[in-house]
C-alpha cells in the first residue's frame, strides 16, 4: 500500500490553517506530486485501485501520479472521510497570527493535543461544510465543525476497515492520496502507535510512503521512496509548520 500526502498546497506556502478549505496545489506542489508519479514508476508499482478525498489538492496529486504511472484507467474511489483534519474556526488562519492571538501554548495544544479540538464553527459559518455541494447527501450531524486527531481518527476508521483493507486484500496493491492527519490516522492503526507517538510522527508533502504486508495482512514493513536526505530535510520542515 502507497501512502502519499498531497503535495504543497497554496495554503502550505502561506503558513495557514487549511483543513477542509478547498485550495489548490502550488507549481511546488505539482512538481512534488510529478516526482512521486516518477519514483513509483521507477519502483515497479502497479496499484491497482486508488483512494484520494473529497479535496482538489489530494485528488489533483493523484491525477499527476496516475498520469505519470500510466495508470489512469483504474478505480478511483474518493470519500470525505479521507479528508483533512477540520481546524474549526482556525482554517484560513495564518498560523503565526494565530500564535501571536492566542498564545504558542495554546496553539500548540490545538495542532499537536490527540484530543483537544480547536474552537468549532458555527452552524451559520459559510466555512460549514454542509454549505457546500460536494457534501449533499452526507447527514449534516456527520459533518465536523471542528475536530482533534482523535476525531480524524474515528470518522476516517470505518472507511479504512470497510473499503481500503478489503481492497487491498483484493487487488495486492493501493494507492491512498490524502491528507497529513487522515494518513496519520491510518499509520496509527496499523504500526499500532501510542496517541503521543503519533504526535510527534510527520509525513511530509509529495513523498510516497510504503507499506508492506504479508499474505494473511500482518504489517512487515514501512519505507519513504527518495533521497533519504532531502526525506530528513523535509520532515523537519514539516515538523516546524
Amino acid at each position: 500500500m502507497i501512502l502519499l500526502r498531497h503535495g504543497q498546497s497554496a495554503w502550505n506556502r502561506e503558513n495557514r490553517f487549511t483543513g477542509w478549505t478547498d485550495v489548490p496545489l502550488t507549481a511546488q506542489g505539482r512538481q512534488e506530486a510529478v516526482t512521486a508519479g516518477e519514483l513509483l514508476m521507477e519502483g515497479g508499482f502497479k496499484f491497482r485501485r486508488a483512494f484520494t478525498s473529497y479535496l482538489r489538492r489530494a485528488i489533483d496529486t493523484l491525477n499527476f501520479v496516475l498520469e505519470e504511472t500510466g495508470r489512469e484507467w483504474i478505480p478511483v474511489d474518493k470519500s470525505w472521510r479521507l479528508n483533512e483534519k477540520h481546524y474549526g474556526i482556525l482554517q484560513g488562519w495564518n498560523k503565526a497570527e494565530t500564535v501571536k492571538k492566542y498564545g504558542e501554548e495554546q496553539v500548540h495544544i490545538w495542532r499537536r493535543s490527540y484530543d483537544v479540538a480547536p474552537p468549532a464553527l458555527s452552524a451559520d459559518d459559510p466555512r460549514n461544510p454542509r454549505f457546500e455541494s460536494k457534501y449533499d447527501g452526507i447527514p449534516t450531524e456527520e459533518l465536523p465543525l471542528t475536530e482533534s486527531l482523535a476525531d480524524t481518527l474515528r470518522r476516517l476508521l470505518p472507511y479504512w476497515e470497510g473499503v481500503i483493507l478489503p481492497a487491498l486484500v483484493e487487488e495486492g496493491e493501493v494507492i491512498v492520496a490524502a491528507h497529513g492527519n487522515s494518513l496519520r490516522g491510518i499509520v496509527k492503526n496499523i504500526k499500532g502507535m501510542s496517541n503521543d507517538e503519533i504526535l510527534d510522527f510527520n509525513i511530509p508533502t509529495g513523498v510516497p510512503y510504503v507499506f508492506e504486508f504479508d499474505d494473511s495482512m500482518h504489517y512487515l514493513r514501512d519505507y519513504f521512496l527518495g533521497d533519504q536526505e532531502e526525506l530528513k530535510r523535509k520532515m523537519v520542515a514539516t515538523a516546524k509548520v
